[in-house]
Protein backbone atom coordinates (compact mmCIF):
# COMPACT_ATOMS: atom_id res chain seq x y z
CA UNK A 1 0.00 0.00 0.00
CA UNK A 2 1.48 3.36 -1.01
CA UNK A 3 1.88 6.06 1.68
CA UNK A 4 -0.69 8.25 -0.10
CA UNK A 5 -3.24 5.44 -0.27
CA UNK A 6 -2.62 4.51 3.34
CA UNK A 7 -3.09 8.14 4.45
CA UNK A 8 -6.32 8.36 2.49
CA UNK A 9 -7.61 5.15 4.06
CA UNK A 10 -6.72 6.24 7.59
CA UNK A 11 -8.40 9.63 7.11
CA UNK A 12 -11.49 7.93 5.69
CA UNK A 13 -11.72 5.51 8.61
CA UNK A 14 -11.07 8.27 11.12
CA UNK A 15 -14.02 10.23 9.73
CA UNK A 16 -16.43 7.30 10.08
CA UNK A 17 -18.66 7.12 13.16
CA UNK A 18 -16.45 4.54 14.82
CA UNK A 19 -17.98 3.15 17.94
CA UNK A 20 -17.18 0.91 20.82
CA UNK A 21 -18.46 -2.61 21.17
CA UNK A 22 -18.63 -5.13 23.97
CA UNK A 23 -20.35 -8.34 23.03
CA UNK A 24 -18.15 -11.47 22.96
CA UNK A 25 -15.59 -9.82 25.18
CA UNK A 26 -14.91 -6.77 23.02
CA UNK A 27 -15.35 -8.58 19.67
CA UNK A 28 -18.56 -7.94 17.75
CA UNK A 29 -20.95 -10.92 17.85
CA UNK A 30 -21.50 -10.84 14.06
CA UNK A 31 -19.48 -9.30 11.24
CA UNK A 32 -22.53 -8.27 9.15
CA UNK A 33 -26.23 -7.55 9.62
CA UNK A 34 -27.22 -10.94 8.17
CA UNK A 35 -24.85 -12.74 10.53
CA UNK A 36 -26.11 -10.66 13.46
CA UNK A 37 -29.64 -11.91 12.72
CA UNK A 38 -28.36 -15.41 13.60
CA UNK A 39 -26.35 -14.34 16.70
CA UNK A 40 -23.22 -14.26 14.54
CA UNK A 41 -23.41 -17.71 12.89
CA UNK A 42 -21.44 -17.47 9.65
CA UNK A 43 -18.45 -19.81 9.20
CA UNK A 44 -20.17 -22.38 6.95
CA UNK A 45 -22.56 -19.92 5.25
CA UNK A 46 -22.26 -17.34 2.46
CA UNK A 47 -24.30 -14.41 3.77
CA UNK A 48 -22.72 -11.48 1.89
CA UNK A 49 -19.42 -9.92 0.86
CA UNK A 50 -18.75 -8.71 4.43
CA UNK A 51 -18.83 -12.37 5.42
CA UNK A 52 -15.24 -12.68 4.16
CA UNK A 53 -14.37 -11.03 7.48
CA UNK A 54 -15.11 -14.35 9.19
CA UNK A 55 -14.32 -16.87 6.42
CA UNK A 56 -12.74 -15.72 3.14
CA UNK A 57 -13.48 -19.10 1.49
CA UNK A 58 -17.18 -18.13 1.34
CA UNK A 59 -16.56 -15.62 -1.46
CA UNK A 60 -16.61 -18.32 -4.12
CA UNK A 61 -20.28 -19.07 -3.36
CA UNK A 62 -21.48 -15.46 -3.58
CA UNK A 63 -21.19 -14.36 -7.17
CA UNK A 64 -20.73 -10.61 -7.71
CA UNK A 65 -22.37 -8.13 -5.35
CA UNK A 66 -22.14 -4.95 -3.29
CA UNK A 67 -23.20 -4.66 0.37
CA UNK A 68 -23.65 -1.74 2.75
CA UNK A 69 -25.16 -1.56 6.20
CA UNK A 70 -25.50 0.35 9.45
CA UNK A 71 -25.97 -0.95 12.99
CA UNK A 72 -27.45 0.96 15.94
CA UNK A 73 -25.63 -0.11 19.09
CA UNK A 74 -27.06 0.82 22.51
CA UNK A 75 -25.10 -0.60 25.49
CA UNK A 76 -26.06 -0.12 29.14
CA UNK A 77 -23.09 -0.43 31.48
CA UNK A 78 -22.65 0.26 35.18
CA UNK A 79 -20.62 -0.63 38.25
CA UNK A 80 -21.21 -0.84 42.00
CA UNK A 81 -18.56 -0.62 44.70
CA UNK A 82 -19.11 -1.80 48.27
CA UNK A 83 -16.92 -2.32 51.34
CA UNK A 84 -14.33 0.25 50.26
CA UNK A 85 -12.02 1.58 52.95
CA UNK A 86 -11.48 4.73 50.87
CA UNK A 87 -15.14 5.74 50.63
CA UNK A 88 -15.73 4.58 47.04
CA UNK A 89 -19.03 2.83 47.82
CA UNK A 90 -21.88 3.63 45.46
CA UNK A 91 -23.52 3.03 42.10
CA UNK A 92 -21.72 4.33 39.01
CA UNK A 93 -23.49 4.81 35.68
CA UNK A 94 -21.13 4.46 32.69
CA UNK A 95 -23.60 5.62 30.01
CA UNK A 96 -22.68 9.27 29.52
CA UNK A 97 -21.70 8.42 25.92
CA UNK A 98 -23.85 6.57 23.37
CA UNK A 99 -25.75 5.10 21.70
CA UNK A 100 -23.51 4.53 18.67
CA UNK A 101 -23.65 3.82 14.92
CA UNK A 102 -21.50 1.14 13.26
CA UNK A 103 -21.00 1.13 9.45
CA UNK A 104 -20.20 -1.85 7.21
CA UNK A 105 -19.52 -2.19 3.49
CA UNK A 106 -18.11 -4.69 1.04
CA UNK A 107 -18.02 -6.10 -2.45
CA UNK A 108 -17.37 -9.51 -3.96
CA UNK A 109 -16.62 -10.40 -7.57
CA UNK A 110 -16.57 -13.77 -9.34
CA UNK A 111 -13.50 -13.62 -11.59
CA UNK A 112 -14.03 -17.12 -12.98
CA UNK A 113 -15.68 -20.40 -12.07
CA UNK A 114 -12.78 -21.09 -9.72
CA UNK A 115 -11.61 -17.69 -8.49
CA UNK A 116 -13.35 -14.86 -6.59
CA UNK A 117 -12.11 -11.80 -4.72
CA UNK A 118 -13.54 -9.10 -2.51
CA UNK A 119 -13.04 -6.41 0.13
CA UNK A 120 -14.91 -5.98 3.42
CA UNK A 121 -14.93 -2.97 5.77
CA UNK A 122 -16.33 -3.67 9.22
CA UNK A 123 -16.01 -2.99 12.94
CA UNK A 124 -14.87 -5.94 15.00
CA UNK A 125 -14.10 -4.69 18.46
CA UNK A 126 -13.82 -1.97 21.03
CA UNK A 127 -15.03 -0.68 24.36
CA UNK A 128 -16.55 2.53 25.69
CA UNK A 129 -17.40 3.79 29.17
CA UNK A 130 -18.03 7.30 30.46
CA UNK A 131 -18.72 7.86 34.16
CA UNK A 132 -19.82 11.39 35.02
CA UNK A 133 -19.50 10.37 38.67
CA UNK A 134 -15.84 9.33 38.71
CA UNK A 135 -15.33 5.98 40.55
CA UNK A 136 -11.71 6.96 41.27
CA UNK A 137 -12.41 10.47 42.61
CA UNK A 138 -11.44 9.61 46.20
CA UNK A 139 -8.01 8.55 44.96
CA UNK A 140 -7.43 12.01 43.53
CA UNK A 141 -8.95 11.71 40.05
CA UNK A 142 -11.16 14.47 38.67
CA UNK A 143 -13.68 15.00 35.91
CA UNK A 144 -15.52 12.24 34.09
CA UNK A 145 -13.80 8.84 33.93
CA UNK A 146 -13.81 6.35 31.10
CA UNK A 147 -12.16 4.92 28.01
CA UNK A 148 -13.00 4.80 24.31
CA UNK A 149 -11.45 2.06 22.18
CA UNK A 150 -12.64 1.73 18.57
CA UNK A 151 -11.41 -0.62 15.87
CA UNK A 152 -12.13 -0.65 12.14
CA UNK A 153 -10.98 -3.50 9.89
CA UNK A 154 -10.49 -3.75 6.13
CA UNK A 155 -10.00 -7.28 4.74
CA UNK A 156 -9.11 -8.01 1.13
CA UNK A 157 -9.67 -11.67 0.25
CA UNK A 158 -9.20 -14.28 -2.48
CA UNK A 159 -11.15 -17.53 -2.69
CA UNK A 160 -10.28 -20.50 -4.86
CA UNK A 161 -12.54 -23.43 -5.73
CA UNK A 162 -10.53 -26.62 -5.31
CA UNK A 163 -13.31 -28.87 -6.57
CA UNK A 164 -17.05 -28.84 -7.06
CA UNK A 165 -17.61 -29.01 -3.28
CA UNK A 166 -14.53 -27.47 -1.64
CA UNK A 167 -13.03 -23.97 -1.55
CA UNK A 168 -10.23 -22.24 0.31
CA UNK A 169 -9.67 -18.56 0.98
CA UNK A 170 -7.01 -16.17 2.21
CA UNK A 171 -7.25 -12.57 3.27
CA UNK A 172 -5.04 -9.68 4.37
CA UNK A 173 -6.50 -7.49 7.10
CA UNK A 174 -5.61 -3.90 7.91
CA UNK A 175 -6.80 -2.59 11.29
CA UNK A 176 -7.01 1.01 12.38
CA UNK A 177 -7.75 1.62 16.05
CA UNK A 178 -7.95 4.65 18.28
CA UNK A 179 -8.07 5.06 22.04
CA UNK A 180 -8.59 7.71 24.68
CA UNK A 181 -8.80 7.66 28.48
CA UNK A 182 -9.88 10.30 30.95
CA UNK A 183 -10.32 10.74 34.68
CA UNK A 184 -7.45 8.45 35.76
CA UNK A 185 -5.21 11.11 37.31
CA UNK A 186 -4.85 9.09 40.53
CA UNK A 187 -2.67 6.60 38.66
CA UNK A 188 -0.67 9.17 36.65
CA UNK A 189 2.35 9.38 38.93
CA UNK A 190 5.67 7.55 39.50
CA UNK A 191 4.15 5.34 42.20
CA UNK A 192 1.71 3.66 39.83
CA UNK A 193 3.02 4.23 36.30
CA UNK A 194 6.27 3.64 34.47
CA UNK A 195 5.52 6.67 32.25
CA UNK A 196 3.77 9.44 34.19
CA UNK A 197 2.08 11.88 31.86
CA UNK A 198 1.06 9.07 29.50
CA UNK A 199 -1.84 7.62 31.49
CA UNK A 200 -4.87 9.83 31.03
CA UNK A 201 -6.46 12.92 29.45
CA UNK A 202 -4.21 12.97 26.38
CA UNK A 203 -6.97 12.93 23.78
CA UNK A 204 -7.18 10.29 21.07
CA UNK A 205 -4.19 8.26 19.96
CA UNK A 206 -4.24 5.87 17.01
CA UNK A 207 -2.44 2.71 15.96
CA UNK A 208 -2.63 0.34 13.03
CA UNK A 209 -1.32 -3.02 11.88
CA UNK A 210 -1.71 -5.97 9.52
CA UNK A 211 -2.79 -9.58 9.85
CA UNK A 212 -3.97 -12.54 7.78
CA UNK A 213 -7.06 -14.75 7.57
CA UNK A 214 -7.34 -18.29 6.22
CA UNK A 215 -10.49 -20.30 5.63
CA UNK A 216 -12.03 -23.43 4.12
CA UNK A 217 -15.58 -24.35 3.21
CA UNK A 218 -16.62 -27.81 2.09
CA UNK A 219 -19.90 -29.46 1.20
CA UNK A 220 -19.23 -32.83 2.80
CA UNK A 221 -22.66 -34.29 1.90
CA UNK A 222 -25.55 -33.11 -0.24
CA UNK A 223 -27.06 -31.31 2.78
CA UNK A 224 -24.10 -30.58 5.13
CA UNK A 225 -21.49 -27.83 4.70
CA UNK A 226 -18.57 -27.27 7.07
CA UNK A 227 -16.35 -24.22 7.47
CA UNK A 228 -13.07 -23.51 9.26
CA UNK A 229 -11.46 -20.10 9.74
CA UNK A 230 -8.38 -18.64 11.44
CA UNK A 231 -7.40 -15.01 12.01
CA UNK A 232 -3.86 -14.23 13.09
CA UNK A 233 -2.84 -12.01 15.93
CA UNK A 234 -2.42 -8.49 14.57
CA UNK A 235 0.58 -6.66 15.97
CA UNK A 236 -0.17 -2.95 15.92
CA UNK A 237 1.74 0.20 16.71
CA UNK A 238 1.73 1.28 20.34
CA UNK A 239 -0.57 3.91 21.79
CA UNK A 240 2.31 6.26 22.65
CA UNK A 241 0.06 8.77 24.43
CA UNK A 242 -0.97 5.97 26.79
CA UNK A 243 2.38 4.20 27.20
CA UNK A 244 2.02 4.63 30.97
CA UNK A 245 -1.35 2.87 31.07
CA UNK A 246 -1.16 -0.21 28.84
CA UNK A 247 1.41 -2.95 29.38
CA UNK A 248 4.37 -3.05 26.97
CA UNK A 249 4.52 0.75 26.76
CA UNK A 250 1.10 1.20 25.19
CA UNK A 251 0.78 -2.10 23.33
CA UNK A 252 -2.70 -3.20 22.30
CA UNK A 253 -2.54 -5.93 19.65
CA UNK A 254 -5.61 -7.67 18.24
CA UNK A 255 -5.98 -11.23 19.60
CA UNK A 256 -5.78 -14.37 17.49
CA UNK A 257 -9.14 -16.08 16.86
CA UNK A 258 -10.31 -19.22 15.08
CA UNK A 259 -13.37 -21.42 14.73
CA UNK A 260 -15.35 -24.13 12.99
CA UNK A 261 -18.95 -24.12 11.80
CA UNK A 262 -21.62 -26.19 10.10
CA UNK A 263 -24.72 -25.55 7.98
CA UNK A 264 -27.27 -28.35 7.56
CA UNK A 265 -30.02 -27.91 5.00
CA UNK A 266 -32.79 -29.84 6.73
CA UNK A 267 -35.12 -29.36 3.75
CA UNK A 268 -35.45 -26.77 0.95
CA UNK A 269 -36.86 -24.19 3.39
CA UNK A 270 -35.01 -24.82 6.65
CA UNK A 271 -31.28 -24.55 7.40
CA UNK A 272 -29.74 -25.20 10.81
CA UNK A 273 -26.26 -23.76 11.39
CA UNK A 274 -23.81 -23.29 14.22
CA UNK A 275 -20.30 -22.05 15.03
CA UNK A 276 -17.67 -22.50 17.70
CA UNK A 277 -15.16 -19.64 18.04
CA UNK A 278 -12.09 -19.20 20.22
CA UNK A 279 -10.70 -15.74 21.10
CA UNK A 280 -7.31 -15.65 22.83
CA UNK A 281 -7.47 -12.47 24.89
CA UNK A 282 -4.98 -13.65 27.52
CA UNK A 283 -2.02 -13.55 25.11
CA UNK A 284 -2.32 -9.75 24.73
CA UNK A 285 -0.56 -8.47 27.85
CA UNK A 286 -2.44 -5.18 28.10
CA UNK A 287 -5.68 -7.20 28.07
CA UNK A 288 -4.67 -10.45 29.77
CA UNK A 289 -2.25 -9.42 32.53
CA UNK A 290 -4.02 -9.41 35.93
CA UNK A 291 -4.29 -6.39 38.20
CA UNK A 292 -1.15 -6.63 40.33
CA UNK A 293 1.59 -4.36 41.62
CA UNK A 294 4.60 -6.47 40.72
CA UNK A 295 5.35 -3.94 37.97
CA UNK A 296 4.03 -0.43 37.31
CA UNK A 297 1.39 0.39 34.71
CA UNK A 298 2.90 0.56 31.23
CA UNK A 299 5.79 -1.80 32.01
CA UNK A 300 6.32 -4.99 30.01
CA UNK A 301 4.55 -6.99 32.73
CA UNK A 302 2.39 -4.13 33.95
CA UNK A 303 -1.18 -4.57 35.11
CA UNK A 304 -3.84 -5.29 32.54
CA UNK A 305 -7.55 -6.10 32.60
CA UNK A 306 -7.05 -9.77 33.49
CA UNK A 307 -9.19 -11.13 30.65
CA UNK A 308 -9.31 -14.87 29.98
CA UNK A 309 -9.53 -16.69 26.65
CA UNK A 310 -13.12 -17.48 25.74
CA UNK A 311 -15.06 -20.04 23.72
CA UNK A 312 -18.18 -18.79 21.93
CA UNK A 313 -20.97 -21.17 20.86
CA UNK A 314 -23.56 -20.01 18.32
CA UNK A 315 -26.66 -21.71 16.92
CA UNK A 316 -29.04 -20.31 14.31
CA UNK A 317 -31.77 -21.15 11.81
CA UNK A 318 -32.74 -19.83 8.38
CA UNK A 319 -36.29 -20.19 7.05
CA UNK A 320 -37.11 -19.43 3.42
CA UNK A 321 -40.69 -18.28 4.00
CA UNK A 322 -41.20 -17.34 0.32
CA UNK A 323 -39.10 -16.44 -2.74
CA UNK A 324 -39.06 -12.85 -1.42
CA UNK A 325 -38.79 -13.35 2.37
CA UNK A 326 -36.05 -15.09 4.37
CA UNK A 327 -36.22 -15.24 8.18
CA UNK A 328 -33.36 -15.84 10.62
CA UNK A 329 -32.93 -16.39 14.35
CA UNK A 330 -30.10 -17.41 16.64
CA UNK A 331 -28.67 -17.64 20.14
CA UNK A 332 -25.10 -17.60 21.40
CA UNK A 333 -23.25 -18.20 24.64
CA UNK A 334 -19.66 -17.34 25.54
CA UNK A 335 -17.38 -17.93 28.48
CA UNK A 336 -16.98 -15.04 30.90
CA UNK A 337 -13.77 -13.16 29.97
CA UNK A 338 -13.60 -11.21 33.25
CA UNK A 339 -12.81 -13.23 36.41
CA UNK A 340 -14.49 -12.14 39.64
CA UNK A 341 -11.05 -11.17 40.98
CA UNK A 342 -10.46 -8.69 38.12
CA UNK A 343 -13.56 -6.49 38.23
CA UNK A 344 -11.99 -3.33 39.67
CA UNK A 345 -9.97 -2.15 36.66
CA UNK A 346 -12.74 -3.48 34.42
CA UNK A 347 -15.03 -0.74 35.66
CA UNK A 348 -13.45 0.91 32.61
CA UNK A 349 -14.15 -2.09 30.34
CA UNK A 350 -17.12 -4.11 31.68
CA UNK A 351 -17.33 -6.55 28.76
CA UNK A 352 -19.24 -9.16 30.77
CA UNK A 353 -21.89 -10.12 28.17
CA UNK A 354 -22.27 -13.89 27.70
CA UNK A 355 -25.64 -14.51 26.02
CA UNK A 356 -27.26 -13.14 22.85
CA UNK A 357 -30.67 -13.74 21.29
CA UNK A 358 -31.18 -12.51 17.71
CA UNK A 359 -33.78 -12.34 14.96
CA UNK A 360 -33.39 -11.18 11.36
CA UNK A 361 -35.04 -11.03 7.96
CA UNK A 362 -34.24 -10.28 4.31
CA UNK A 363 -36.71 -9.02 1.70
CA UNK A 364 -35.97 -9.39 -2.02
CA UNK A 365 -36.86 -6.02 -3.57
CA UNK A 366 -35.99 -7.18 -7.10
CA UNK A 367 -33.86 -9.89 -8.72
CA UNK A 368 -30.81 -7.71 -8.03
CA UNK A 369 -31.57 -5.96 -4.74
CA UNK A 370 -32.51 -6.97 -1.21
CA UNK A 371 -32.72 -5.34 2.19
CA UNK A 372 -31.99 -7.06 5.51
CA UNK A 373 -32.76 -6.31 9.15
CA UNK A 374 -31.56 -7.73 12.45
CA UNK A 375 -32.22 -7.23 16.14
CA UNK A 376 -30.07 -8.62 18.94
CA UNK A 377 -30.64 -8.49 22.64
CA UNK A 378 -27.44 -8.99 24.59
CA UNK A 379 -28.93 -10.30 27.82
CA UNK A 380 -28.12 -8.53 31.06
CA UNK A 381 -25.08 -9.99 32.77
CA UNK A 382 -23.55 -9.28 36.17
CA UNK A 383 -20.16 -10.21 37.61
CA UNK A 384 -19.76 -9.73 41.36
CA UNK A 385 -16.23 -9.10 42.56
CA UNK A 386 -14.36 -11.48 44.83
CA UNK A 387 -11.24 -9.97 46.45
CA UNK A 388 -11.35 -7.57 43.52
CA UNK A 389 -10.04 -4.32 45.06
CA UNK A 390 -6.51 -4.65 46.48
CA UNK A 391 -5.95 -3.67 50.09
CA UNK A 392 -3.56 -0.92 48.96
CA UNK A 393 -6.57 0.68 47.28
CA UNK A 394 -8.88 0.30 50.27
CA UNK A 395 -10.24 -3.20 49.66
CA UNK A 396 -13.89 -4.02 49.01
CA UNK A 397 -15.60 -5.28 45.90
CA UNK A 398 -16.41 -3.93 42.44
CA UNK A 399 -19.48 -5.40 40.71
CA UNK A 400 -20.08 -5.01 36.96
CA UNK A 401 -23.27 -5.06 34.90
CA UNK A 402 -24.08 -4.72 31.19
CA UNK A 403 -26.85 -5.29 28.66
CA UNK A 404 -27.28 -4.18 25.02
CA UNK A 405 -29.76 -3.60 22.23
CA UNK A 406 -28.38 -3.95 18.68
CA UNK A 407 -30.43 -3.10 15.57
CA UNK A 408 -29.05 -3.38 12.02
CA UNK A 409 -30.16 -2.68 8.46
CA UNK A 410 -28.28 -3.58 5.25
CA UNK A 411 -28.68 -3.30 1.49
CA UNK A 412 -27.35 -5.75 -1.09
CA UNK A 413 -27.02 -5.44 -4.87
CA UNK A 414 -26.16 -8.49 -7.02
CA UNK A 415 -24.99 -8.18 -10.60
Amino acid sequence: MTPALRSTLVLTLASLPLTALATNGYFMHGSSVKAQGMAGVSLALAHDSIKSASNPASLIALGSQYDAGLTFFDPKRSADINGSGFGLDGHYDGNADGPFWIPEAGFARRHSDRLAYGVALYANGGMNTSYTNNPFANFGSSGAAGVDLSQMFVTGSLAYKLSERHSIGAGVTYVYQRFSAEGLQAFDNPIWSASPGSVTNNGYDSADGWGIKLGWQGQVTDTLTLGVSWSSRIETDRFDKYSGLFAEQGGFDVPESYGIGFAWQVNPRWTLAGDWERIEYSKIKSVGNPLAFDAPLGAAEGAGFGWQDIDVFKLGVIYAASPQLTLRAGISHSDQPIPASQTFLNILAPGVIQNHASIGASWQLSPEQSISFSYTRALEEKVSGQSSIPGALGGGEANLEMSQNILGVAWQYRY
